[in-house]
């Protein structure tokens, strides 16, 4: 079986992780949102593949949720005291990532050869593709005005109201022919349990994928993020509340209404399994919270059953 993983951040990086516990890592494709994407200190950082990387390298730092292990800060601290700009904080092994892709882009190269040269080195045998090389960004509507990603996320803790929120350069985005045939020559399309507003979205924005889903849509597995009305970590169940959907795993499968034919939700949400086959979805009910190598493994059963 070939499968591809529509990704973004630790909930992907944690279901690949899983699903390589139950088959060869090289026949999965994480096909991954690039909508967080941002240039920093004249540095192109991409924090959903790195984050996606490094866990499937080993290299994660997991007390932090994000970054390399054994991370040191030398270069933020003597930002941070010239009064530069640290407030999204990038460890001294990270920079090494983002000063190889920013020189890479800049002879020439696109994300997509970047980010296989990266795996390659850190031997990360799944292979992972930004959607598109062309710029896009999440941007959000919010009570104290427009932000960014990392304004909203970092700078003030996804800790405001939003209004709404776009995907600034997504109409005019083509995705890769790499990424357009990961999605038709899979065996399954797998939508990995993180934010579906602002990871996944941004995926389904890109010309071309939204429409091959839908045309697939049998074929196509969505494991849910809410987890008895909320999510496991980041703004998911508040965003989903302040943009009008419910902030349940029901809430999720209307959001992907007619691009999944099956929803894997965890026990304690049971209950709602009828409400979701109401709307034509099949509904697996297991663990969804990859606590254990155990629990990792039965989720990755079950979504490729």
């Amino acid at each position: 079986m070939v499968i591809t993983v529509l990704s973004g951040g630790v909930g992907a990086a944690r279901l690949i992780r899983a699903l390589s516990l139950v088959m060869d890592p090289s026949e999965i494709t994480g096909v991954v949102n690039v909508g967080d994407d941002l240039v920093m200190h004249g540095l192109t950082i991409c924090p959903d593949l790195d984050t996606i990387s490094y866990t499937l390298a080993g290299l994660n730092n997991d007390e932090l949720g994000w970054g390399l292990a054994g991370e040191t800060w030398r270069v933020m601290d003597e930002l941070r005291q010239l009064g530069g700009a640290a407030w999204f904080a990038l460890g001294d092994r990270d920079l090494a990532t983002h000063l190889y892709r920013t020189q890479r882009i800049n002879e020439g190269a696109t994300k997509t050869q970047v980010t296989r040269e990266l795996c390659e080195h850190w031997g990360v045998r799944t292979r992972l593709l930004p959607v598109t090389n062309d710029t896009i960004a999440t941007i959000f509507d919010t009570e104290i005005g427009r932000l960014s990603f990392q304004e909203y996320f970092v700078a003030h803790h996804h800790d405001v109201v939003v209004h709404s929120i776009m995907v600034q350069g997504a109409v005019a985005s083509t995705a890769t022919d790499e990424v357009m045939a990961a999605l038709e020559s899979c065996s399954r399309i797998i939508i990995a349990p993180s934010n579906p507003l602002i990871s996944i979205d941004p995926i389904l924005q890109v010309r071309g994928v939204r429409e091959l889903l839908a045309s697939r849509r049998e074929d196509v597995v969505a494991v849910s993020p809410i987890i008895d009305g909320s999510a496991l970590k980041g703004p998911a169940d508040r965003l989903m509340r302040e943009l009008g959907y419910v902030a349940t795993a029901i809430g999720v499968a209307d959001f992907y209404q007619g691009l999944i034919g099956t929803m894997v939700i965890d026990e304690t949400d049971r209950k709602l399994a009828g409400e979701i086959e109401s709307r034509g979805i099949k509904v697996h009910v297991t663990t969804t919270i990859m606590a254990n190598r155990d629990d990792a493994r039965r989720l990755a059963g079950v979504v490729l059953a």
